[in-house]
């Protein structure tokens, strides 16, 4: 590699990460400054009006002049602004996928609210208390949805391609064909895979539609060919330390990234910290636990949740019934063995949606031609069995509203992994038993990202990412999902 590399413009090459994050970063500045001017100066002209003065409070000169309440707007806007930008809310390490740029947009607006009590106190200034407690709290929360509503966009664009950094993979075949599958499943998260670097007597086992630029000597000609922009070491096996120095001195700085992957995935954020020591960057993973206050935190939630859901949805239970009573023949509820926590079986309760001799025709209905479900679970978008009343409850995952009962009970969570049955967990390899570490949900990762659409790779790699990773937070974010894919159907079958 040559040092000249660094120093060339690679004219006519498609936009940069640094060209789209700066246009998107430009919206994001005049969206946040109209949505603080709205609250700020909405929140004065309703509490205050819009020409209203506040005094300074001294008692060493009690005839200091009177400040405009329109002034203290004016220098709150500025400093809320300098803060977003000054914090990086805007910065594409944190836009468009995970938490962080939510929490950064908190954090600012936190700090303006503290600065200016702080100014207030030291100038002996009296602001008026409702102006203060709901023009931030309000501010932080229209930041926060109309960051939200971006980011919607940002996933469209992102689908289709667009606002993405182009990523050429650096490293074994193996390594490289993992991490684009990884990729691959998350188009929002914003790395659209153009190519690969591997060792050339292996470029023949790269996946289809992997394209393949040449070795590992030609990565600088492979970035120019493929409009790369992103350099992703998958694996460091035939690449030294040395190796590695010299191929980030030949990037391009502020046109060309350079990222590596540790061979770690489906592990959360939060459970990975970066320490550096002598340069070398170590990376501490948590190991995940199951009891303490986390899990009593979690329990308390569960009873409170069922209960009031249990109450609240008390005339839908009876309507349900009574129309399963009369619709078909047989009992209201149906009682099912599943595996719960730590391998324990339990009797689920969900509505009885099906005909009573449902159990008996299992081996008929397997047979039949059908495209959904996989290897382990049984699924068929038209099963036969299925009553009229059931197949609207479905639909919707009503026949599933009396696991609340469950959930009071102990034996299931609001959130967890899909409780499966005794002849599923028989097929299980080793690996799966780690989802008896929680109790099974009644809604999970499994059940807000495609249902019974996914593959049974999927399926078990959602739960178990769930059970590595869970968190209260979590649990709130796929109750929230949990409507919106209730209200879509889709995979509910």
């Amino acid at each position: 590699m040559t040092a000249a590399v660094s120093g060339r413009r690679s004219e006519g090459a498609n936009p940069s990460t640094l060209g789209w994050s700066t246009a998107y970063s430009r919206r994001l500045v005049v969206t946040d400054l109209l949505v603080i001017v709205w609250v700020v100066f909405g929140v004065q002209i309703a509490w205050l009006g819009l020409w209203s003065n506040l005094a300074t409070n001294s008692d060493t000169n009690p005839n200091d002049a009177t400040i405009s309440y329109t002034a203290v707007s004016l220098a709150v806007i500025l400093l809320w602004m300098a803060a977003l930008g000054y914090y990086n809310t805007r910065g594409d390490r944190v836009i468009g996928v995970g938490s962080s740029e939510y929490r950064l947009v908190a954090d600012a607006s936190g700090r303006v609210f503290g600065l200016l009590a702080i100014l207030a106190f030291l100038f002996h200034v009296e602001l008026a208390r409702g102006y203060v407690l709901i023009a931030f709290p309000l501010g932080i929360a229209v930041l926060l949805f109309s960051r939200w509503m971006w980011r919607q966009w940002l996933v469209v664009q992102r689908m289709n391609g667009r606002y993405s950094a182009k990523v050429l993979l650096v490293g074994s075949v193996d390594t490289v064909r993992h991490l684009a599958r990884q990729l691959a499943r998350q188009p929002e998260a914003g790395y659209r895979v153009v190519g690969a670097a591997v060792p050339a007597s292996r470029a023949a086992e790269l996946d289809e539609g992997l394209v393949f630029f040449g070795g590992f000597g030609e990565i600088p000609s492979a970035l120019e060919r493929s409009g790369a922009d992103t350099v992703v070491i998958t694996s460091s096996d035939d690449l030294p330390p040395d190796r590695v120095r010299e191929l980030s001195w030949a990037l391009e700085p502020g046109r060309q990234h350079l990222v590596v992957a540790p061979s770690l995935t489906d592990i959360g954020g939060p459970r990975i910290h970066t320490r550096p020591v002598q340069g070398l960057p170590l990376i501490h993973v948590e190991t995940p636990t199951y009891d303490g206050r986390k899990l009593y935190v979690k329990r308390s939630f569960d009873v409170v949740g069922a209960g009031v859901l249990v109450v609240v949805l008390s005339p839908l239970l009876l309507v349900l019934a009574l129309a399963i009573r009369f619709g078909s023949r047989g009992p209201v509820l149906f009682l099912q063995p599943r595996v719960g926590l730590n391998g324990k079986p339990f009797r689920m309760i969900k509505f009885r949606s099906m005909v009573v001799d449902a159990e008996d025709r299992l081996q008929e209905v397997s047979t039949l031609d059908r495209a959904e479900g996989n290897d382990v679970l049984f699924k068929m978008r038209d099963d036969p069995r299925v009553t009229r009343i059931g197949g609207f409850m479905r639909r919707f995952s009503l026949d599933e509203v009396p696991q609340l009962f469950n959930v009071l009970a102990g034996s299931m969570s609001l959130v967890g992994p899909r409780p499966p049955l005794q002849r599923e967990v028989e097929r299980y390899d080793l690996h799966v038993h780690r989802r008896f570490l929680v109790k099974p949900g009644m809604t999970g990762l499994w059940q807000v990202s495609g249902r019974s659409d996914l593959s049974w790779e999927d399926s078990v790699r959602l739960d178990l990412y769930y059970v590595e990773n869970w968190s209260m937070t979590s649990d709130l974010i796929i109750l929230w999902r949990t409507a919106k894919a209730v209200a879509r159907s889709s995979g509910a079958y």
